[in-house]
């Protein structure tokens, strides 16, 4: 990196300086004749200089020059005007001048915008770039937040002072040198005119600005945005490099970017074209002055005194001194964050670009032995990990890698997987070392996982198949406006010296996974979700999703269908009282309060319930029917039940889990609310407090919370204010609000709630794993398993994929590896989180299944259990950071050592 900012804004933008630079200089011409012009036209036609006599004309507009070796030379002999023309066609040529300087001033500015855009742009993903190149053991010193906040925040001046860094004393210095020669300040205001533009200045401008406020609220956003996208790969950088994604992220960064970009240049816009108009506005005031203001001189209504007065107070004089001392201030602030940028990004030795180049053609098999030669490893304090160890793994070996924690195993396994570099010795494949292979090669040919796990905002599928997303495979179709806006795009991105890769292509590698195209990839997921044991979990998050029925049209149509079966098949084994099916006439005991009233669904979030509850209808409803007074009731005695059975009881005791309508936190506060309301009169109570109460009856579940609370007669009340609401139900809400109909699909409802349409019992044991199990025979029985699957790897996994449990995320780690289908395998204690009898059962299922119909990749398994190193070619014990036993079970099972020991 460039230690001096001015010197890396000159190497990158030099050409567009001296250009710049030059329509500064082109542009001093017309500004100095502003000045010079109102001297003319005063001195003129105004006092009357060269129209002595009557009837004397002067000449205007004659150009004609004395060229050396030529002679003199007439391009135009000029207008022979009167006074009164003369006077009308200079105070033109001032008009002229004007709009001529604001266009000089609107392009310059919006030049120097784009320019320093630009540069932030370059910048940021220079910054970026380097952060995907740094050493693995850098991201141990440093935190993702301070990256992500100096990428965003503190080089943001660095893009405005590239505008400015050149062009502005420049044009400053040029402004105040023209200035002072010519302009005289005067502090005087006159004139209803200037009071008239003004005006127009006053209500003009601010709507003006309503896109200003817009555009930067926009700003700020996608700016925010990029901050969290810069976090995501700072953390997740091992499962980058791991997988030969550095391009990928490159692309997403750079359509980022490309989006600010537009954002901010917009901004510039717009906002130099409302100063442009702002500036117009004030600068017709002159010409008004001297046209009319003159006329009236020539009249004799107007002394000339006073009208030169007016015209030198209101040509204020713009400060280009203050200015100035404003851009040092600036250059000198810019370049001390700059120096804080320099020192935190210019780290030794950075992964060589060419590692990172893109690849788009398929890569070939490894097919030679990984061999490890006298391998020396240390963690970031110097401690040693490894010491002096070598092997060789064969292309189709299985080995066992066991040992105690601490042993030097899993610091092994990560070397192998290029997760931290070695200290000394060598790993290689076919005699190159394994630093040295481009990511190409090791992220789609090595697959690496471990007990650590990250995962990108977004869907399950993406972060499934990002193992698979090395570069774009297949352009996007645009059609004629689209595909002009890229190709701007495009060739703003290499202005800004950032790649051209399109985000909206199909990166996913189909035939690496083995599928054709995006039509049978689930049928290569499946078997790999079967192996990892999360298929269950991944339909479980389907079946409480709610469905696109544009993308799943099998699911909606057949919904009927599955709804039918699942009766008949719980008929038929005696399981009918297991789910209580919604009835329009009747009251389902096993549902809410709230959900028996509204018997439907709210499409969220356009409706929810504090919006329901505050409808104007909703209130009539409960006003006529008597529910308020009902519903408060039930509300209290509801309070005052969870008061006495769990005010003593700490937050978080598992009792809690059972309340619904109420948290551990809620009950201070309700039970403060219930000593003021000791009269329990509904009347006495305030809308809030009414509301707080009513409240707590929506979420109450007779069978599960027995209060004994819902009698016939109340239940047979909701059931009526039910149909009444339905039946006279206002236009905007019937389109909010979506009505239980057994023969139809309920889109805002969840897939589960959509199958049962019903509530299962509270009564019954393990009614919902039975549910569950019944409807994954159903789905396969309809052959609707993989639409079902589909739908949940539609789930948001959430940031970093925390809305998975640990057991989620390491078998979603460990099936994303398994999805590249590459030819050596490193697991490094990739299930650590599940039980042993879960882990044994996974590691015999993807030894099977990878090594079956002839494939047989090379698979090492850092183990937790001794005794699975039975299934495996070959084991390598580590003690103390050494090798300390190798070979077979057999062999070494029988032996009287280390491994005889951890299998007792």
């Amino acid at each position: 990196m460039e230690k001096s900012l001015a010197r890396y804004i000159w190497k990158n933008t030099r050409l567009q300086q001296l250009w710049i630079l030059a329509i500064v200089a082109a542009s001093m011409v017309p500004y100095f004749l502003s000045f010079d012009l109102p001297k003319q036209i005063v001195n003129g036609p105004i006092q009357g200089d060269g129209f002595e006599g009557p009837g004397a004309r002067q000449t205007f507009m004659h150009i004609a020059y004395d060229i050396p070796l030529i002679g003199h030379v007439e391009f135009f002999q000029g207008l022979q005007l009167n006074r009164f023309q003369m006077l009308m066609a200079l105070s033109l040529v001032f008009l002229a001048l004007v709009v001529l300087n604001g266009l000089f001033k609107f392009y310059i500015n919006t030049y120097k915008g784009r320019l320093g855009e630009r540069m932030l742009r370059r910048i940021r993903f220079e910054l970026i770039d380097r952060v995907l190149r740094f050493p693995p053991i850098h991201f141990k010193r440093v935190k993702s937040a301070e990256i992500a906040t100096m990428i965003k925040d503190e080089v943001e001046p660095m893009g405005g002072f590239t505008g400015d860094a050149f062009v502005s004393p420049a044009l400053l210095g040029g402004q105040a040198i023209t200035a002072l020669a010519f302009i005289i300040v005067q502090n005087f205001w006159l004139g209803m005119i200037a009071a008239g533009i003004v005006g127009v200045q006053a209500v003009v401008i601010p709507r003006m600005r309503k896109r200003l406020l817009d555009l930067g609220r926009q700003r700020q956003l996608t700016a925010r945005e990029l901050s969290g996208r810069v976090g995501e790969i700072v953390d997740g950088i091992g499962t980058i490099h791991g997988n030969d994604t550095s391009n990928l992220e490159r692309a997403d960064i750079a359509s980022r970017l490309g989006r600010i970009f537009s954002i901010r240049y917009d901004l510039y816009q717009w906002k130099f074209l409302v100063k442009f108009i702002n500036n117009f506005l004030a600068q017709v005031t002159p010409f008004l002055f001297y046209a009319i203001g003159g006329y009236l001189a020539l009249q004799g209504r107007l002394d000339i005194g006073q009208l030169v007065a007016v015209i030198s107070a209101y040509k204020d004089l713009p400060g280009p001194l203050k200015e100035l001392i404003d851009w040092d201030q600036m250059r000198q602030d810019v370049q001390v964050k700059y120096q804080q940028v320099y020192e935190q990004f210019n780290v030794e030795p950075l992964i060589d670009s060419r590692i990172q180049e893109l690849a788009v053609a398929p890569v070939g098999a490894l097919t030679s032995a990984l061999v490890v030669t006298n391998l020396t490893l240390s963690d970031d304090s110097g401690a040693r990990l490894v010491d002096h160890v070598s092997v060789e793994i064969k292309p189709n070996e299985t080995v066992a890698i066991v040992g105690p924690n601490g042993s030097g195993a899993e610091a092994f396994a990560e070397a192998l997987g290029r997760m931290i570099w070695p200290d000394s010795g060598r790993i290689t494949i076919d005699g190159r070392d394994l630093l040295e292979l481009p990511e190409s090669i090791t992220g789609r040919r090595i697959s690496y996982a471990s007990a650590d796990t990250f995962f990108f905002h977004g869907t399950l599928a993406s972060n499934l198949l990002y193992g698979l997303k090395h570069a774009p495979m297949i352009e996007p179709v645009y059609d004629e406006r689209e595909a002009l806006e890229y190709k701007w795009h495009s060739a703003e991105a290499v202005k800004a010296g950032n790649p051209t890769l399109d985000l909206n292509s199909d990166w996913v590698d189909y035939k690496a996974a083995g599928a054709n195209g995006p039509d049978d990839l689930l049928k290569a997921i499946r078997p790999v979700l079967d192996a990892v044991l999360i298929s269950q979990d991944i339909l479980d998050l389907a079946l409480r999703s709610t469905v696109n029925t544009d993308v799943h049209v099998a699911v909606s149509d057949h919904v009927v269908a599955l709804r039918t079966s699942l009766r008949d098949r719980l008929r038929d084994e005696g399981l009918d009282g297991i789910v209580v099916p919604f009835d329009f006439d009747a009251y389902n005991a096993q549902a809410t309060v709230g959900e028996n009233l509204l018997f439907g669904t709210m499409k969220r979030p356009l409706m929810t319930n504090r919006r329901l509850a505050a409808h104007p209808y909703f209130q009539q409803l409960f006003r006529e029917t008597g529910l308020s007074t009902d519903l408060y009731a039930m509300g209290l005695e509801i309070a005052e039940n969870a008061v006495e059975l769990f005010h003593d009881l700490p937050p978080d005791h598992p009792f809690f889990q059972q309340l619904t309508f109420m948290t551990a936190d809620d009950i201070p506060t309700y039970q403060a609310l219930l000593q003021k309301l000791q009269s329990r009169r509904f009347e006495d109570a305030t809308p809030e407090e009414r509301s707080a109460i009513i409240r707590l009856s929506f979420a109450y579940i007779e069978p599960r919370h027995r209060f004994g609370l819902l009698t016939d007669e109340l239940m047979n009340k909701i059931v009526s204010a039910r149909k009444q609401f339905h039946e006279h139900i206002p236009a905007d809400l019937a389109e909010l609000i979506e009505r239980y109909d057994a023969e139809r699909f309920t889109p805002s409802a969840s897939l589960m709630d959509n199958v049962l349409f019903g509530r299962i019992a509270y009564q019954q044991a393990d009614a919902s794993d039975r549910i569950r199990a019944i409807m994954g025979e159903l789905f396969d029985a309809l052959d609707l398993f993989d639409d079902v699957l589909s739908i949940g790897l539609e789930f948001d996994v959430g940031s970093g994929g925390k809305r998975l449990t640990m057991v989620q995320r390491q078998k979603l780690n460990l099936a994303r590896a398994l999805l590249k289908r590459s030819d050596y395998f490193i697991f490094n204690r990739p299930l650590s989180a599940l039980d042993q009898r879960v882990q044994d059962q996974i590691t015999r299922n993807i030894i099977e299944d990878l090594h079956e119909e002839g494939h047989r990749p090379a698979i090492i398994w850092v183990l937790s259990n001794a005794r699975l190193a039975e299934m495996f070619d070959r084991i390598l014990l580590f003690d103390r950071g050494g090798l300390a036993e190798a070979g077979n079970y057999p062999e070494l099972s029988e032996k009287n050592g280390m491994f005889k020991e951890l299998l007792s």
